[in-house]
């Protein structure tokens, strides 16, 4: 018989799992960073459009911590009016094709989980 491995997830202390995972399970991480894997290079403005009802704030502080974290570069050109424009990493393309497995899952299995929520309500 196999011995189970149990992983402690307790809040005591450092969670990779948890960091991490809060990090890309906002409501707009997901969306900007499939946003950048599809387009490439975009300005800000740019993003905000793609994605549409994200606010100038929330869209500024989740691409600051996504630069933070080396997941997307963030770069200014000097010229005027200053031109900003974002990408991907060398990080953040290795972290896409878990990200489009998930995408992919949640687009494929919408109509299940709709009709179970519908069923579910009290």
């Amino acid at each position: 018989m196999e011995e189970k491995i149990i992983i402690n997830f307790q809040a005591t202390g450092f969670c990779p799992v948890r960091d991490i995972i809060a990090r890309l399970g906002d409501k707009w991480t997901i969306l900007i960073l499939t946003t950048l894997k599809v387009n490439g290079k975009l300005r800000f403005g740019e993003i905000q459009h793609s994605i549409g009802d994200v606010s100038q704030r929330m869209l500024t502080v989740t691409l600051r911590s996504l630069e933070a974290d080396g997941i997307i570069r963030r770069e200014v050109y000097p010229q005027v009016p200053p031109r900003v424009e974002y990408e991907l990493t060398e990080l953040g393309n290795s972290l896409f094709p878990h990200l489009k497995a998930l995408v992919d899952w949640a687009t494929e299995s919408l109509d299940c989980i709709m009709t179970n929520r519908k069923k579910f309500k009290r």
